[in-house]
């Protein structure tokens, strides 16, 4: 790719992130997109299939990325011993998740994009994706303690499901309010000393 192509490439991107942001990405307009990155509607495509295909080279990368951080983080506390598990969950979690706030920082408008624009598009989902793995390692966890000796009271699945997600709604609100990056890590400890406690006391552990 020539420079020239780059830079088009990039004005492209540029415009369209600002485009996807007011609008979302079901009331964006790829016609203003083309407009106002200055390039026609066939040149347009001669580096995108859609609108579809734009969107996702905003943020898919990202997405996928804080997927795999987190199903990381899952298994590495998986391997630990079940007393380690017990011992270290709440700053496990809390190094984690401000290793996750970090990246999530230095890729801000692809965050803001994932879950403020992105109806209509297969990354609307992240919060329940990530619920989702975050239950079924609860589960891991509850077997892990019963074996140990150590009996864990049973959670409805469904109350399960709305604690695991809302703590994920509550994280990813450094994003939706545009909470400024120097205040996040306080909010972040503070919000897993409140899920911790909850959890410990439900489950008995």
């Amino acid at each position: 790719m020539s420079e020239s192509e780059r830079t088009t490439l990039e004005n492209i991107m540029a415009v369209a992130c600002e485009e996807f942001l007011q609008k979302g990405f079901q009331g964006a307009s790829l016609r203003n997109i083309v407009r106002k990155a200055g390039v026609t509607t066939g040149a347009f495509y001669g580096y995108f299939k859609s609108k579809e295909d734009l969107f996702d080279s905003l943020v898919k990368g990202e997405y996928l990325h804080i997927l795999e951080m987190y199903q990381t983080t899952l298994e590495n506390f998986q391997e630990m011993t079940p007393d380690e598990q017990r011992s270290c969950m709440a700053e496990y979690t809390v190094s984690k998740l401000l290793d996750m706030t970090e990246y999530i920082y230095d890729n801000f408008s692809a965050f803001q994009l994932i879950l403020c624009c992105s109806e209509g598009t297969p990354y609307e989902n992240l919060i329940h994706e990530m619920a989702q793995m975050d239950c079924d390692a609860t589960h891991d966890f509850s077997n892990a303690m019963n074996q140990n000796g150590t009996p864990m009271n049973a959670v409805h699945p469904q109350l399960e499901h709305m604690l695991t997600s809302g703590m994920f709604c509550a994280f990813f609100e450094i994003v939706v309010h545009e909470i400024p990056r120097e205040n996040a890590e306080a909010y972040i400890r503070q919000l897993v000393d409140f899920y911790e406690a909850g959890w410990r006391k439900i489950m008995g552990y």
